[in-house]
C-alpha cells in the first residue's frame, strides 16, 4: 500500500476518474488564487488605513494622551492582524500539482489550522485592541458633546463593532470552514479510493 501516490504519475495510468482529480486540484489552486488576493488586498488596505491614521494625528495635533494611545493601539492592532495573517501567505502560494495525496492533505490540514488560528486568536486580540483604541481615540472628541450625543456617538460605534463581532465575523467564518472542510472531505475521500486502488493492483 502505498500512500504518496503522485498525480502526475497517476493522470499518466490512470484514463477513469481523471476529471474528478483535476477538478478537485482545479478547486483547490482556485481556492489558494483567491485568499492569496485577498491576503493582498487586506495588506493593502490596513496599511492605508494605518497611514491615514497617522496623517490624521500629524494634521489635527490631538491634544489628549489618551487619543494618542487610542491611535497607537489601533495601528498596533491592524499591524498584528497583517503579520498574523500573512503568515498564510507561503501556504496559498505554494504550487500543488506535483505532490503526492499525502502530501496534499498535509498542505490542506495546514491552511485550515492557520485559517482557524486567525478566526480565533489573531481575531479576537484584533478586535479587543481595535474596538479599546477606537473608544480611547472618541474620547478626547465625545467629552467636548453633550452627554446625550456623546451617548449616541459610543452608542453608534459600539452597534457597528456588535454587528461584526456577532453577525458578520461568524458568517465569514462559517463560510470558510464549510469550502475549506468540503475540500478536504473530498480530498481524504479521493485518497482513500486511490490507496485502496494501489493496494489491489
Amino acid at each position: 500500500m502505498n500512500p504518496n501516490i503522485n498525480f502526475n504519475e497517476l493522470w499518466a495510468k490512470q484514463k477513469t476518474g481523471e476529471p474528478d482529480i483535476e477538478d478537485l486540484l482545479s478547486k483547490m489552486n482556485t481556492f489558494k488564487k483567491s485568499n492569496l488576493k485577498k491576503l493582498i488586498i487586506t495588506n493593502l488596505l490596513l496599511i492605508t488605513t494605518s497611514l491615514f491614521i497617522i496623517l490624521i494625528w500629524v494634521y489635527f495635533q490631538p491634544q489628549m494622551i489618551t487619543t494618542k494611545i487610542g491611535i497607537i493601539v489601533t495601528i498596533l492592532a491592524m499591524a498584528i492582524f497583517v503579520i498574523g495573517y500573512n503568515q498564510s501567505f507561503v501556504l496559498f502560494r505554494k504550487q500543488t500539482n506535483a505532490l503526492s495525496t499525502t502530501e496534499y492533505l498535509k498542505d490542506l490540514l495546514a491552511i485550515k489550522a492557520q485559517q482557524e488560528f486567525m478566526q480565533t486568536t489573531m481575531l479576537n486580540l484584533y478586535f479587543i485592541l481595535l474596538s479599546a483604541g477606537i473608544g480611547l481615540y472618541m474620547f478626547e472628541y465625545t467629552v467636548r458633546m453633550t452627554a446625550f450625543w456623546g451617548i449616541v456617538a459610543y452608542g453608534i460605534t459600539s452597534i457597528w463593532i456588535l454587528f461584526n463581532w456577532f453577525y458578520l465575523r461568524p458568517k465569514q467564518i462559517k463560510k470558510q470552514q464549510s469550502k475549506l472542510d468540503e475540500m478536504i472531505g473530498k480530498f481524504e475521500e479521493l485518497h482513500e479510493q486511490l490507496t485502496q486502488n494501489e493496494s489491489i493492483h
